[in-house]
C-alpha cells in the first residue's frame, strides 16, 4: 500500500476490523433489521481489505492465504500466466469495487466514499493502459507490462461508475463509464451480424458475458443522460444476444457463439441474469412488454435450470450453484425484476443462500468459499467468492421492508 494511503487505512481497519477480528459475522435477533445486512457486508469488506492486503503496491492478492502455485483459469485461451503473482487480476479487484459501491448506495455513508476515493480506485487505475487505444483497463496491473483487456472487465467496471454517478452526481464518475463504452464497443463489428466480443486481443468469440451487461450499460445510460442513442444501442445488442445466444428450450442462455457460428452451449447463471436486467430496464424505457415477459420467462427458466433442492440441518432447501460471483450478478437482474413485478421467490431464494453460507460455511479466517452449501476443501479462499458478498448483503438490505431472512 503506498504511503500516501496509509494512514486512512491503517484508520479504517484498527476501527472496523477491531471488532470483527474474533467472532463470526452474525444477525441480530431482528433479523430484518437492515443494520444487520449492512453490517455483515461492512465486515466482509473490513476482512477482505485486512487479509488479502499487499503493501507495497497498495493492492489486493488473488487468493488468502497465498498461494505461491496460484494459476488463474479464466483469462483467454493461450494468454500468458502472470508468473510470480504478487496482486490480483482485474476481476477479483472489479469485485471489491463492486461491493464499496453497492455499501455507499445503501447507506450513503461518507465513510465508504471515502474509501472509494481515497484506496480503491487509486488502485483501479493501476491497471489503467493508455498505450492501447481506445484506453481501457487490462487483465493485470501495467506495472508488469501488457495484459489482455477484455471488454466484459471493462462493462462491470462502467456499470459501477454508473452507480457512482447516481449516487454522487460526480460527472467524473459518468465521464469514466462513457470513456468505457467507447472502448467497449471498439470490440463490436459486423460479423455473425454485430455483437461484441470477449477479449480484444482473442477476438475467437462473442460472449454473453460482454454483450449482456452491454446491454445494461446502454439502457443505464439511457437512463442517466436521456440520449436516445444510448436507447437505440441497448436495444441493438439485447436483440443481437437474444437471437444468437438464447436457448429457447428453456430461456436461458448460452455462454458464447464462435466466429464459425459454433455454440458453446455452457450456461452460467449470470448470463441470464444480465439478460434479465437488459429486459427489465428496456421494459421500464419504454413500456413494451415483450421486455418483461422475456425477463419473466429467463428468470423462472433460470431458476428451474440451475436451482437444486439440497438437504441441510433445517430440511431440504434450495441452492444457486457455483460461483457466488456469477450468482451475484444473476441477483442484480433479478432484484430489477422483482422491484418491478413484485415475485419475490427468486431473490428470496438467493438471501436464504447467503444467510446459510454465512452461517455453515465460513472457514477459520472466516472467508467464504466456491460453495454457498458446504464448506470447501481448498484451503486458499478466492478474493472474488468473498468480495461478491459485499455486494450481495448490502443490495438485499433494502427488502428488509418485505420479507426478511429465515
Amino acid at each position: 500500500m503506498t504511503k500516501k494511503y496509509f494512514p486512512f487505512v491503517f484508520l479504517f481497519v484498527v476501527i472496523f476490523f477491531t471488532g470483527c477480528k474474533n467472532k463470526q459475522y452474525s444477525f441480530s435477533e431482528n433479523s430484518r433489521a437492515e443494520k444487520d445486512r449492512i453490517a455483515v457486508a461492512d465486515q466482509i469488506l473490513t476482512r477482505i481489505l485486512t487479509l488479502y492486503d499487499v503493501p507495497k503496491y497498495g493492492l489486493l492478492a488473488e487468493t488468502y492465504p497465498e498461494n505461491p502455485d496460484h494459476k488463474v483459469d479464466y483469462l483467454a485461451e493461450g494468454a500468458v500466466q502472470k508468473q510470480h503473482q504478487e496482486v490480483s487480476f482485474l476481476w477479483p479487484y472489479s469485485g471489491v469495487l463492486s461491493g464499496t459501491v453497492s455499501l455507499y448506495k445503501e447507506t450513503k455513508n461518507q465513510k465508504y466514499l471515502t474509501l472509494l476515493e481515497e484506496q480503491i480506485l487509486p488502485g483501479l487505475e493501476k491497471y489503467w493502459d493508455t498505450t492501447r487505444t481506445p484506453s481501457a483497463y487490462q487483465s493485470y496491473p501495467v506495472f508488469a507490462g501488457h495484459s489482455d483487456r477484455f471488454y466484459d472487465d471493462n462493462v462491470w467496471l462502467a456499470l459501477d461508475f454508473c452507480s457512482l454517478y447516481e449516487s454522487t452526481q460526480d460527472q467524473k464518475y459518468l465521464d469514466k463509464a462513457l470513456q468505457l463504452y467507447d472502448f467497449i464497443f471498439s470490440g463490436w463489428d459486423e460479423q455473425l451480424g454485430g455483437g461484441i466480443y470477449w477479449c480484444e486481443q482473442k477476438k475467437g468469440s462473442k460472449n454473453t458475458c460482454s454483450n449482456a451487461p452491454t446491454a445494461v450499460l446502454c439502457a443505464r445510460l439511457s437512463e442517466i443522460t436521456k440520449n436516445n442513442m444510448y436507447l437505440e444501442k441497448a436495444k441493438e445488442t439485447y436483440e443481437w444476444t437474444k437471437k444468437n445466444l438464447l436457448d429457447p428450450s428453456d430461456q436461458v442462455y448460452w455462454d458464447n457463439v464462435s466466429l464459425s457460428g459454433k455454440i458453446s452451449e455452457a450456461k452460467y447463471t449470470y448470463n441470464s441474469g444480465q439478460m434479465i436486467e437488459a429486459a427489465v430496464r428496456l421494459y421500464r424505457i419504454t413500456q413494451n412488454k415483450a421486455y418483461l415477459d422475456d425477463a419473466q420467462k429467463t428468470a423462472e427458466g433460470t431458476y428451474k435450470h440451475f436451482v437444486k433442492e439440497l438437504q441441510t440441518k433445517n430440511g431440504l432447501q434450495p441452492f444457486y450453484p457455483y460461483s457466488p460471483w456469477f450468482n451475484v450478478i444473476l441477483f442484480r437482474g433479478l432484484k430489477v425484476l422483482y422491484e418491478t413485478d413484485g415475485n419475490e421467490k427468486y431473490v428470496q431464494t438467493m438471501i436464504n443462500n447467503a444467510k446459510y453460507a454465512l452461517e455453515n460455511t465460513l472457514d477459520e479466517n472466516q472467508l467464504f468459499g466456491k460453495s454457498w452449501y458446504k464448506k470447501t476443501d481448498n484451503k486458499y479462499k478466492w478474493l472474488l467468492d468473498n468480495a461478491c458478498m459485499i455486494e450481495l448483503f448490502a443490495e438485499s438490505a433494502s427488502f428488509n421492508k418485505q420479507f426478511s431472512l429465515p
